[in-house]
This record gives C-alpha cells, structure tokens and sequence, in this order.
C-alpha cells in the first residue's frame, strides 16, 4: 500500500493492485447476510468490494473512486446492513444518486441482501415518480431511503424527512450528481443531517468538485483508487465515412451485417431519434427511443424491456441515456458524432461492459471527419467505407425475449417472488427462461424467453397470486 498524498481531512491511498479480501467469510458479517450471500452465489469480492469493505466495516468514512459495474452498490449495502437497528424503525440510511433508474438498481440490490433479515424497509424518492405515493409511505417509516437530490430535497423542504438517527450517508456516482447541477440540493440535503454519521462518496472521477464536496461532507476519510483495479474495456472501435443524405440506409446495413443482439444508437435531438425509430421499425428491427418528450411512464417500459433483453435497439439522446445502466450492450452505434470527445467516450463506454467484449461503430461526413481526426492521431483512425449488402436483406432476428406486462404490482403485495413461483412452480418454467422481474407500485414486468412467452403468459392470466387473479399481457411496443 503506497501513500500518494494527505489533505487537512482526507488520506489517500493507492492499492496498486494488491487485494486484501479473498473471501466474503473472512468478514465478520452477521450471520443473515452471510447466508444470503452464499445463496446469491457471491463468493470472492471484487476489487473494489475487497478494498472498501474492511475499512467500511470498521466505521471508516470512505471515497472510493471506481467505474459503474465494479461491484460498489453491494460493497456500501452490505456496510449499511450489517450496521443498522431493525428494531429501531426509523430512517437510519440515505443513499442518493445521479437518476431514479439507478436508485431503483440500488434499491433492488439494498431489498435483495436484506432478504434474510425480517421486515426490513427501503423507500425509493425520486422525481419523475408520483409524490402522492411517497407522502403515504413516508408516514409508515422506512429504514434506508434512496433517492435522487431533487425529490429527497422536495421532501426535506416540506418537513416530511427526519434525519436525526441517520447513521450512514452514501452519494453513489457523485461526479454525476454535480455534473447535473445537484450542487445546491447536496448541500442542503448535507446541512440537515446529523454530524455523527459514517459517510461515504463513490464517484468514477475526483475532479476538483468532487475534492471540494467531499471535504465537506466526509471527516478523516480514507479515499481508495480502485481505477488500476478495473481492466480496460475491449471495445472494437470502427469510423464509416458516409454522405449526409445516405446515413440512414448506411446504419441500416450496417445494423445487418453487425446482427447485435442488444444495441444503442446515440442521435443528437429527440427529433432524430423519434423519425429513426420509425425509419428502422418499418425496415423490420426490434426497436424504441429514449428521449425527452417521453412521459416516465413509457420511458420506464422502454428501459425494462430494453434491460429484460425484449428490445434489440435503443435509439437515444445523450441527456435521455443518462439513466441507462445496462452491461449486455454488444454494440453502441454513433448515428452522429458527438460534439466532444469526453461524449464520445462516455457514448461507447455503454458497451463492453462487466469483463464483455464490445463494438462501437460511428458514422462520419466530411464535416464530422475534421472532428474525429483532431481527437486521434493518424495512426489509430482509419475511415472506413460502409459495405455493400451481399445477399437480398433478410429480416432481422427479434430480441431473444419477450416482456409480459402483469397489472399488478406492490400496492397489490405482489413481489418478484410470486410471480417467479407462479412460472416455474404450476406454470413449470425451467427458471432459466426467466430474466429480470420489476414490480412497480400498480404493475410488474418479466422477461420470459420468446419459446416459452406464450406458455407463460397463460400462466399468468389463469394462476392466483396473493389471492387474485391479474391481466397480463405480451408489450410490443
């Protein structure tokens, strides 16, 4: 371990590849959590996991500076769990984060650890989502509320948040949070909080306004790089010099030949991105977008469709592609390129994710070609031409599963369990043909594989759970 520089509140270090967990049995973890974790199949921690946890156990205030899918949401949800009172009803843990569909991960991975110990409770409070709602179970009490800043701020104001036994503070993708303008609601949401606590900072960067929020935030912190810790991604980068007006047939061929099984295409309005949808629809490609004059009602169904693998393309915006976190993207696919180089990085970053390998293919006319050269040196930029199709285009494989859509959801008790036992107990689903479940507060989405969609949507309809009967149905689009 080599100490690489100390601030009046803060010691850095740098684990320059040494792991000193091997073992989640070497911590001493309550019984519960251990248990759970071996059901779960979590043997050996990550890099990150394996640095943060011991110091994090010992009650260590904490920045970790560390890529999205690292393995940081379990290292600081098992901190928190094995830290809090479950007797003691009361808010004891805040987590926020940059969008509400990475606190919904979050709270997902918080809820699924937690399994072992009795009636645990998470709040989710993020804007976008009903504030009805949350008033109501705000009243009933939570354990751990996880949130965006905007919506936890929106509460604090009107008095209906009590921080006041708030044990542990986390600010998941903190760079994110600033570069999205949460500055002035961090720091109030920070004012209001207690300043006994163990807080903890995760950011992929550590920019001076990270420095600056950590320093008022976190006291005596031990901050671990873990960036040397994360391997390259292997993402195979492709440039296509294209005319302006022969793009779209470009992508199209190119989207034929690629045959991906999951894709994003990054345009630069949401005008674009609704006419290409259409465009690539009607040439017979599973797709939707992802923009801003979606209603969150459908931008959620476009994500979990796209996250269950029941979408092969998502067509997006980079400000409307900020909540996608999604690691089977084979390939990202530049409809235009972006206007700087840290979007571009960013843009194909989507892809060749969690120890995958991955494609980025971008199109470029004459005008976009002086961007993308000043960016490489000539060396590492070869423009290549968009092939011509071989054969007569065939139609494009569908995704490899279908969403079905059940009106039911936890205002109705439903949980991901029922409906998993549903399909593979009466309905007699091998469990492998089910991907992700997400139960929303009136509906619950499942991806099923296409083979068995049909089988399974009769299950559905006709089995009972909790009691009742629910519609169900196959989502197209």
């Amino acid at each position: 371990m080599k100490l690489v520089s100390t601030g009046p509140r803060i010691a850095v270090f740098n684990f320059g590849g040494r792991v000193a967990l091997t073992t989640f049995d070497a911590l001493a973890l309550a019984p519960a959590l251990q248990r759970t974790l071996s059901s779960l199949g979590f043997e050996r921690p990550t890099p990150v996991q394996a640095e943060a946890l011991p110091p994090l156990l010992d009650g260590r205030d904490l920045i970790v500076q560390a890529q999205t899918g690292s393995g940081k949401t379990l290292a600081f949800s098992l901190g928190i769990l094995q830290g809090f009172d479950v007797e003691r009803f009361c808010i004891q843990g805040l987590v926020l984060c940059p969008t509400r569909e990475l606190a919904d991960q979050v709270a997902v991975e918080l809820r699924r650890l937690a399994r072992g110990i009795h009636n645990v409770k998470v709040l989710t409070l993020c804007g976008g989502a009903p504030i009805g709602p949350q008033i109501g179970s705000l009243e009933h009490g939570a354990h751990f509320i996880v949130g965006t800043p905007g919506r936890v701020g929106d509460h604090l104001r009107k008095g209906r948040l009590d921080f006041s036994s708030l044990k542990f503070f986390v600010l998941d993708e903190a760079d994110r949070m600033l570069d999205m303008g949460f500055q002035d609601e961090l720091e109030a949401i920070r004012e209001a909080l207690p300043s006994k606590r163990q807080s903890l900072l995760f950011s992929a960067t550590y920019s001076d306004s990270v420095k600056a929020l950590a320093t008022s935030t976190l006291n005596d912190a031990l901050v671990l790089d873990i960036q040397s810790e994360v391997s390259e991604p292997d993402i195979e980068q492709r440039f296509f010099s294209v005319r302006h007006d022969q793009r779209e047939q470009a992508l199209i061929t190119l989207l034929r030949q690629e045959q991906a099984r999951s894709a994003v295409i990054f345009c630069s309005t949401r005008e674009e991105c609704k006419a290409l949808s259409s465009s690539l629809h009607q040439a017979g490609f599973s797709v939707a977008a992802l923009h801003g004059d979606m209603v969150q009602k459908d931008r959620d169904r476009t994500l979990i469709r796209f996250a269950g693998e029941c979408l092969t393309l998502l067509i997006a915006t980079d400000v409307a592609a900020r909540g996608l976190d999604v690691d089977h993207v084979e390939l990202v696919v530049n409809y235009r390129v972006a206007k700087d180089r840290e979007v571009h990085t960013h843009r194909i970053g989507r892809t060749g994710r969690a120890g995958k390998s991955g494609r980025a293919l971008t199109l470029c006319d004459s005008r976009e070609e002086e961007r993308v050269r000043f960016w490489y040196d000539e060396a590492e930029l070869t423009l290549h031409t968009v092939p011509p199709e071989s054969a007569p285009a065939s139609r494009p494989a569908p995704p490899p599963r279908d969403c079905l859509q059940i009106d039911g959801g936890k205002r109705q008790k439903l949980r991901p369990g029922d409906i998993l036992g549903a399909l593979t107990g009466v309905g007699g689903l091998d469990g492998k043909a089910v991907g992700k479940i997400q139960v929303g507060p009136t509906s619950a989405f499942v991806a099923v594989d296409r083979a068995v969609s049909k089988s399974a949507l009769h299950t559905l309809q006709t089995q009972r759970m909790k009691g009742r009967q629910f519609k169900a149905r196959i989502v197209k689009r």
